[in-house]
């Protein structure tokens, strides 16, 4: 049993009064260990359902893209950018079929980790073009994120990266417009370049040329702003646009709408370009309302040191820094771009989506038997718990760090 070290706990820390972490911690092992070794042709089987989903909303959209600016293209396209990025490029660069035989699945693709999307513009355009580099991304949100869930070192701890809108003196209602410009805009404005940022210093780190300015800023946040005010000097801006940013917006500002150009002439071209301009600022928000609410709230904890992966504090901080939304059917997690498993997703990275589904409820089982709270709430519930982080109207909690004995898992 864990040892509490002191009684004195605030009213929403006082499900650690004995909590058995180790306990804990070996059954949800036990669990991940498990799912890992069923998993096979079920799951490559579901992969093939949802990349013939994802491909038929693109198409749907891409035949409809030159008419008169309109929801139904709109919706489709951003479906499909949307559900090739939260669904297919993200589960399978975390590995989660890794182990499971894909060739079914058909198509350009190979659905493993390191190859899908990685190493060539050609790779890219065929598997998952968008804002950000794979490569980048899985170096800022696979290695970096998951790995130091809510600390100050992670990346995606909205708290901590809206500090100055947070603490700024402006107006809540300038401040609820900044935030909706930050919706709309935030792959292109700020998570493409900071993904950069994240890998130029790991680059640099495995190359041994880390300076102490590269050191200093090492958790600043890069946007586009500061990147072209030259904030960051280390981040090539013009690197940045041709290495990141350029490919996506010629593949989907250019080449996409061509043929448009050269078929139906001018005008038709325009009503695509606009459509395509809507289906990114769409894109944006869905992506803000399925991911950036992820791990944002006064009911979710931060922390103040660094544990190893795979132990039951790494499993308890997936738990206590996520929250989950509605889920249960292919169809409500398809909207939710199946990120609403966070919590099983941060205990074990790389399963597969149809594994996440068989997780859910034997997760949530565990965490009621040994009394951690588990958050599960509507994705538009989640996303006023953020906002109000992000403005300032309220604050994550700080976990009692020292109440229960972690010492065998800490760095």
């Amino acid at each position: 049993m864990c040892k509490i070290a002191s009684p004195r706990l605030d009213k929403e820390d006082q499900w650690l009064q004995g909590f058995k972490l180790e306990e804990f911690g070996r059954e949800v092992k036990a669990l991940g260990d498990k799912l890992r070794k069923e998993q096979g042709e079920e799951d490559a089987l579901h992969l093939q359902k949802i990349v013939n989903w994802s491909r038929a909303f693109t198409l749907l959209g891409l035949l409809t893209l030159w008419v008169y600016p309109n929801p139904v293209t709109v919706m489709f396209l951003s479906l499909g950018f949307f559900t090739r990025w939260t669904m297919i490029g993200h589960h399978t660069c975390h590995g989660g079929y890794d182990n499971v035989d894909t060739k079914p699945v058909g198509g350009p693709s190979t659905y493993k980790r390191y190859t899908f999307a990685w190493g060539s513009l050609w790779r890219r355009a065929v598997d998952w073009m968008d804002w950000m580099l794979p490569e980048a991304w899985d170096m800022e949100h696979n290695r970096i994120h998951h790995y130091k869930l809510g600390e100050t070192a992670d990346p995606d701890l909205v708290e901590e990266n809206l500090s100055d809108l947070r603490d700024g003196n402006q107006p809540l209602f300038v401040k609820y417009l900044l935030v909706g410009f930050f919706m709309s805009t935030w792959k292109w404005f700020y998570y493409a370049p900071n993904t950069f940022k994240m890998l130029k210093y790991a680059e640099h780190r495995r190359a041994r040329s880390l300076t102490k300015e590269m050191i200093a800023q090492k958790d600043s946040i890069l946007t586009l702003k500061s990147l072209l005010l030259g904030t960051i000097r280390w981040i090539s801006a013009w690197e940045f646009f041709y290495r990141v940013v350029g490919p996506m917006f010629m593949y989907n500002f250019v080449l996409l709408p061509l043929p448009i150009l050269l078929i139906f002439g001018t005008q038709r071209y325009y009503y695509a370009i606009v459509n395509l301009l809507l289906t990114d600022i769409v894109t944006n928000i869905h992506g803000f309302l399925a991911v950036v609410t992820n791990h944002a709230g006064d009911d979710l904890y931060r922390f103040q040191t660094s544990c190893n992966p795979n132990t039951p504090t790494f499993y308890l901080r997936a738990v206590i820094s996520s929250v989950n939304f509605s889920c249960g059917s292919d169809i409500v997690d398809l909207a939710h771009g199946w990120l609403n498993y966070q919590i099983e997703h941060h205990m074990f990275p790389n399963l597969s989506m149809r594994s996440y589904q068989k997780a859910q409820p034997r997760v949530q089982a565990i965490c009621k038997k040994y009394g951690v709270p588990y958050v599960k709430q509507n994705v538009l519930w989640r996303l006023k718990k953020t906002v109000d982080i992000m403005v300032g109207n309220a604050s994550m909690r700080r976990f009692p760090e020292g109440v229960v004995d972690q010492s065998k898992d800490m760095l």
